[in-house]
């Protein structure tokens, strides 16, 4: 099969015949028909995970299963499927509990294993871990919830369960940015979007947003004061110690932070205003995805036109021109979510 191949930590990415997977006990094989570019690919590419190499990256999938290995029961050939991007192993306590998210033995493809920018890619504990994609949602669209769509979901509705009419400051308007503007408006809240590029903020609007601030060296804290006198929820979707220390310092008093972005200690942990969130008794959450479990009540939110996260979607690749883009998204300015067709 043909698959995007990084040799090495920040190797350049090539599109390559490398021998196609086989399903695991427990687990299938997917063609992939979409699959996201997301940060977190980046990240993988960076050296910022521990990763195997050579290695084939993609965590965000959709497509249809090909190959079913030995004890599978909820799936067959020819289930069009999707994944949340953290695979639980389906026997532990976590994953009994419906916490298969923070699974101590998760599988996460293109992370732990190759994974879906390529033309098939092999899931595991698959009765634990697929998603039966609703009929009227595309492939693309299916593919757009695994990681970014989803994990901002599950950290606003599930983990700073947030209420209609509350301020919702997010900073950061890529990919899980801008799901995160989308859902709180959708849940009845008043988004305000932060970034440094102007063309994400417009869409952040487009999406939702009440507020755009733009992080050109303002103080975003107190922006967010003049505007809505403290936001009662803050959302990092980038993952710095600028970042988050700007969302947390956006908060009121007993205000609640979600950390979602990366915030890998790649020049030692990140300093976070900890004399803040004493003092104000902020509460400081962090979310990692989203078990399969959480997934139906999303899904019928997107089957009904409630959320639309195609929205999201602004352009649709092939494997060549993902290979060109992985290692320039920490400098891209590229707005919204950019899909992958490994059959192009």
């Amino acid at each position: 099969m043909r698959a995007l191949l990084i040799d090495a930590v920040r190797g350049v990415p090539a599109v390559r015949d490398v021998p196609a997977p086989v399903a695991p006990v427990g687990g299938v094989v997917v063609a992939v028909e979409a699959t996201g570019l997301c940060r977190s690919d980046w990240h993988a590419w960076a050296g910022h995970e521990d990763i195997a190499w050579p290695h084939v990256p993609g965590h965000e999938l959709a497509g249809t299963v090909v190959e079913v290995g030995e004890g599978v029961v909820r799936w067959r050939a020819g289930d069009r499927v999707t994944v949340p991007f953290v695979c639980g192993c389906g026997r532990c306590e976590h994953c009994l509990a419906g916490d298969a998210q923070v699974c101590p033995a998760q599988q996460q493809p293109g992370f732990t294993h190759w994974g879906s920018f390529a033309e098939r890619v092999a899931l595991h504990a698959a009765d634990t871990n697929l998603v039966a994609i609703p009929e009227g949602v595309d492939a693309a669209t299916a593919a757009s919830l695994g990681c970014r769509f989803a994990t901002a979901y599950r950290a606003l509705v599930a983990r700073a369960r947030v209420r209609a009419g509350e301020s919702v400051v997010v900073v950061g308007a890529g990919g899980v940015g801008l799901s995160a503007v989308m859902i709180a408006k959708a849940l009845g809240a008043r988004p305000i979007a932060v970034d440094r590029n102007p063309e994400a903020l417009a869409l952040a609007v487009e999406l939702g947003a009440e507020h755009a601030i733009l992080a050109d060296g303002r103080d975003v804290p107190a922006e967010v004061e003049a505007l809505v006198g403290g936001a009662h929820v803050a959302v990092d979707a980038v993952g710095s110690e600028r970042t988050a220390a700007d969302a947390i310092r956006s908060l009121r008093r007993r205000g609640r932070h979600v950390q979602v972005g990366l915030l890998p200690a790649a020049e030692g942990h990140p300093r976070i205003p900890m004399d803040r969130a004493i003092a104000w008794e902020l509460d400081l959450l962090g979310s990692h995805g989203m078990a399969a479990i959480d997934y139906p009540g999303m899904l019928a939110l997107v089957a009904s036109g409630a959320l639309e996260p195609q929205r999201l979607i602004r352009r649709t690749v092939g494997l060549e021109a993902a290979a060109a883009l992985l290692p320039a998204m920490d400098r891209s300015t590229l707005a919204g979510m950019t899909m992958i067709d490994p059959r192009s």
